[in-house]
């Protein structure tokens, strides 16, 4: 396993030097609208070094990953798979001046999360620390939960400044003191939702803490695609193309999917395309063919970009049942759900996390209760056949997206959250309370 890399050639940081960015596990096919941001804030002439806590999966990779220069440095997965590596850390960590601080903070955090994840974490903050080239200056978190008890761990190590950027799981599923307190110790988050926002501010020692920051899309990347024309309403011989894209898991609903198909009109054309990877995919594949569906649905399994966007752009409807999972995981904005109607591709989508900040039932889309797969099933049955709605539907979103969610005003926003030393106050654009 590889150190953490020294420096490359490269621009020079507007302001706060060499970036270390933490993230959970990179490169991921799941995770788009993190490299686009690496990318974008390369392309500003900030210098990075990106810090995985996980080794890659995927086998496939998206575009702007190969596009990307910044060096990635991987830390020990599991701190038994490198003893060696992990005690000369901690040695050198030891020697740091913050260390005292950064092992009272652990052991508190321990007597309140007695977990092998917890100790792990700390682990990976000891290599960290010893092995950051000395030319970073800052500390940048992808998720609050793990990879921000990393930055949090390491910079109470080191003394450098943190910061991090929130997104959905993490918000929900960690406790709320770990919650109060990292929000007490980053120079500031930010949240690609406004309930996440709202949530957040709620447990922030002031005001200016938390910014609100949607990902958006490189609409440059996703290149608005001509009007589409489709008239199949269901009635065959030609079956509408519903579409689907996210992992299988639970707080993606699709049991609750599988149910409202089942429950489509008989006579009804219809042919889904589901895209993503997933530890439910097995499960949910014998059950579609339990309902009778299975002939009916085309499982692709995790794409890379370029087929997904193929798929967007045949495709009459596109369909997401997320739901809260019991673990009170949920979706944040989904992603897919902005690239869908990039492509002027009508969505259906419940009512769930920040879904309505994006969709506009009736308007820029079509939403119906989450938890029901009847109120689904009548949506589907709908917008099936009415090609008509479907078109208005999809060219409002289409317009939405090109207007509110481009993501070079958040990029914007988080190159200023950057550069500056004395946080968030004041700043412009988005960043109001």
């Amino acid at each position: 396993m590889s150190a953490i890399p020294a420096s490359a050639d490269r621009p020079a940081a507007p302001a706060v030097g060499v970036l270390a960015v933490v993230l959970k596990g990179y490169p991921r096919l799941s995770e788009t609208f993190i490299a686009q941001e690496i990318l974008a804030l390369e392309r500003r002439g900030f210098a990075l070094r990106l810090i995985s806590l996980r080794q890659p999966t995927d086998r496939k990779l998206h575009p702007v990953h190969d596009e990307i220069r910044a060096p990635v440095g991987y830390l020990p997965e599991y701190l038994y798979q490198e003893p060696l590596r992990v005690l000369r850390s901690w040695w050198r960590a030891r020697q740091q001046p913050g260390y005292a601080r950064a092992r009272q903070a652990f052991l508190r955090d321990l007597m309140r999360d007695l977990t092998p994840n917890r100790v792990r974490r700390f682990g990976q903050a000891c290599v960290l620390a010893a092995e950051l080239p000395a030319e970073v200056t800052r500390l940048y978190a992808h998720f609050l939960h793990t990879p921000a008890s990393v930055a949090r761990y390491t910079a109470l190590l080191t003394g450098l400044p943190w910061s991090v950027s929130a997104h959905a799981k993490d918000i929900w599923t960690i406790p709320d003191w770990e919650k109060r307190e990292k929000l007490a110790e980053a120079e500031w988050l930010v949240t690609c939702t406004a309930v996440g926002a709202d949530h957040l501010r709620s447990h922030a020692p002031g005001p200016g803490r938390v910014t609100l920051l949607y990902h958006g899309l490189d609409l440059d990347r996703f290149a608005a695609a001509a009007a589409k024309q489709s008239a199949r309403d269901g009635s065959g011989p030609h079956p509408v193309r519903l579409l689907s894209v996210g992992r299988a898991v639970e707080k993606k609903g699709y049991d609750l999917l599988l149910a409202a198909l089942s429950a489509l009109p008989a006579g009804l054309h219809w042919q889904l395309t589901h895209i993503g990877g997933g530890p439910l995919r097995p499960a949910l594949e014998r059950e579609a063919a339990a309902l009778g569906l299975d002939g009916r649905i085309a499982w692709r399994g995790a794409q890379a970009q370029a087929d997904v966007l193929e798929q967007y752009r045949s495709a009459d409807l596109f369909v997401l049942a997320s739901r809260i999972a019991k673990d009170g995981d949920r979706d944040g904005l989904p992603n897919v759900l902005m690239e869908a109607q990039s492509q002027g591709l009508a969505c259906l989508a419940t009512r769930v996390a920040a879904i309505p900040e994006l969709i506009d039932d009736g308007v820029t889309g079509a939403l119906v209760p989450p938890e029901d797969p009847a109120a689904l099933a009548a949506g589907l049955t709908r917008l099936i056949v009415d090609p008509a709605e479907r078109q208005r539907l999809g060219q409002a979103g289409q317009q939405r997206i090109r207007a509110d969610f481009d993501m070079k005003g958040g990029i914007d926003t988080l190159v200023r959250l950057l550069s500056r030393a004395d946080g968030v106050d004041s700043l412009p654009g988005r960043a109001a309370e």
